[in-house]
């Protein structure tokens, strides 16, 4: 970036900057106490269950939230979280969960819990997003967009109590991504005692709008389109077992004497005795979110310290971070995917020829260097370089307007056939501009004789007309929950994600369900690799969406904060953030 262009951004911080000042005078208790963050938007709920998107995922599920697995942030691998330890049967179909005892839910003004964590709170979370005969199930409107875009629901034959801590989960056929579907933001556990109690208040709906978890953060209060306020859960489980390391006690796991799943980790080397991570541990009082939309006042107010993290910078806005010695800005290649998607069940866009012809009118290597300013790769698949499955050789489109017009014109499209390009009025990580993308892609189409509207709206508005199938294309994108290459295939293309609203192209192929569900059968990583070749080829020769980019991931804060790291399996995770005031 020219210095030019950072003098030019400084001089348009100016205005924010002395607002943001002035603002944090009013506002000093909260820097004195505890973090806060700048978010982007507001959240469409505080249970990510509902949700697919990164805003409700940032404000819900590492703070409020745990999940029976999680992911090591660092090596990817699943390790234990409410669940201490599992054991797999030979067979592949039977999940044995044992589960962490004197975990507290949280205490808060609305709820008191009687009792800890147990087995029936796990078998609640699950069977109210897989069974419809639920009596939960159609609270707050019946959809669980990522476990319907993967379909686990149809594959889950039972969930069981063993006993009071243990659970088993039996399918119907081999996933190999199972365990990972588990450790995402989606599969966090909720209170079945909180449920029943809204139950017999006639509120039900309350559980997903005043949450209670065990994570280590309790909800407080929310003012739309102002402030989410957090509390320090003081019995938080990982706090309880950093506080017996350091007094000198010893550790035990919880199922430490169960000799049955001693000799299967040992056998299979799945699964492992409980893993505590001191960075997960809470240690401020307070967790405020301050949304703020504009990027530019975002910045502002991490520059004069009005927050002290903030979500999603702007490209612009790196080099000048970079240049603050009292700002941090920590990057990380992303496992994700930014896109441009076609309605497939929208004539013209259900021929494939026409899709490639609208390929092959622009030049994705511009579009990475107008929007991306070198923080992002080409795209030639859903699957990015740190992906195991990742194919160096896959087919890409290229560039070539005389192919674009020659298709256009065999399948009978003439000169000035109008279409829509949905651009995204949010910032993400996987397309940080998606109207300028948008507007570039208008005048690489206007060449070829396409003309080209450009539409967007407010977040939750553009989210429910794409569910509709109002677009034409829409330039959106994918950020990973897991690092299973399935995770990026079946949510974005696959049949069953289109009602859940994940699918964009709302393109449906059995070939490629077929391929999909092959992958799952087995563990040997050279022959899903094998099949995800296949799948990449297929979805090149019928383009239902043009890969663009895999960007890299960017976290501002200030100085004072140790322990923020990015998480590159979902959400932002304030436990064990410390500040030093």
């Amino acid at each position: 970036m020219s210095h030019g262009l950072v003098k030019r951004l400084l001089s348009c911080l100016c205005t924010a900057l002395l607002v943001a000042s002035c603002a944090k005078q009013n506002k000093q208790a909260f820097y004195n106490t505890g973090i806060i963050y700048c978010s982007e938007s507001n959240p469409v709920t505080f249970n990510p269950q509902l949700d697919t998107s990164s805003t409700t995922s940032d404000a819900s599920s590492h703070q409020l939230y745990d999940r029976l697995l999680d992911f090591d942030p660092e090596s990817g691998r699943i390790v234990p979280s409410l669940a201490s330890s599992w054991l797999v049967s030979d067979d592949g179909l039977t999940y044995a969960f044992q589960l962490r005892k004197d975990v507290w839910f949280h205490t808060t003004h609305y709820f008191t819990p009687t009792r800890n964590f147990n087995a029936d709170d796990v078998i609640f979370s699950i069977d109210r997003w897989r069974l419809r005969s639920h009596p939960y199930h159609y609270v707050s409107g019946g959809r669980y967009p990522y476990f319907e875009s993967i379909g686990l629901a149809q594959n889950i034959a039972s969930v069981e109590r063993i006993n009071g801590y243990r659970v088993e989960i039996t399918l119907k056929r081999r996933d190999s991504s199972f365990l990972a579907n588990l450790a995402t933001d989606f599969a966090v556990v909720l209170s079945e005692e909180y449920a029943n109690q809204l139950a017999q208040l006639g509120t039900p709906s309350k559980i997903d709008e005043l949450p209670v978890g065990t994570g280590p953060f309790k909800f407080d209060s929310y003012r739309k389109d102002h402030f989410i306020k957090y509390l320090r859960h003081n019995n938080y489980w990982r706090d309880q077992m950093i506080e017996a390391r350091t007094n000198g006690e010893v550790l035990i796991p919880d199922n430490a004497l169960d000799s049955a799943n001693q000799d299967f980790e040992k056998e299979r080397g799945r699964g492992s005795t409980a893993e505590y991570h001191d960075e997960d541990s809470p240690v401020v009082e307070q967790l405020i979110f301050d949304i703020t939309p504009r990027s530019s006042l975002r910045l502002a107010k991490l520059m004069t310290g009005e927050c002290d993290a903030t979500a999603f910078p702007a490209q612009t806005e790196l080099e000048v971070i970079r240049t603050k010695e009292d700002l941090t800005l920590a990057e990380k290649p992303g496992l994700n995917i930014g896109f441009w998607a076609f309605n497939t069940q929208r004539p013209p866009f259900d021929n494939p020829d026409i899709r490639r012809a609208l390929a092959a009118a622009i030049d994705k290597n511009t579009l990475l260097e107008a929007v991306y300013f070198d923080s992002a790769t080409r795209a030639k698949t859903l699957l990015p370089a740190a992906s195991w499955a990742f194919q160096n050789d896959a087919d890409d489109t290229a560039y070539n307007p005389v192919l674009a017009r020659k298709l256009l014109a065999n399948a009978g499209v003439e000169q000035g056939f109008s279409m829509t390009i949905w651009a995204m009025p949010v910032e993400r990580s996987y397309n940080p501009n998606a109207t300028k993308m948008a507007e570039l892609i208008q005048r690489y189409l206007r060449d070829v004789g396409v003309e080209a509207t450009i539409v967007s709206y407010d977040w939750a508005t553009f989210r429910r007309h794409l569910q509709e199938g109002l677009h034409d294309s829409v330039l959106i994108g994918w950020s990973a929950d897991n690092g299973d290459p399935d995770n990026f295939y079946r949510p974005l293309l696959s049949c069953g994600a289109i009602p859940s609203g994940t699918n964009r192209a709302m393109w449906c192929s059995e070939d490629y369900d077929k391929l999909l569900n092959d992958a799952l059968q087995t563990d040997d990583i050279e022959e899903r690799t094998a099949i995800y070749r296949q799948v990449n080829r297929l979805l090149y020769e019928r383009l239902p969406l043009v890969p663009i980019a895999h960007a890299y991931r960017y976290q501002a804060y200030r100085n004072e904060l140790e322990g923020m790291n990015i998480n590159p399996f979902g959400g932002v995770r304030f436990g064990g953030v410390k500040k030093a005031l």
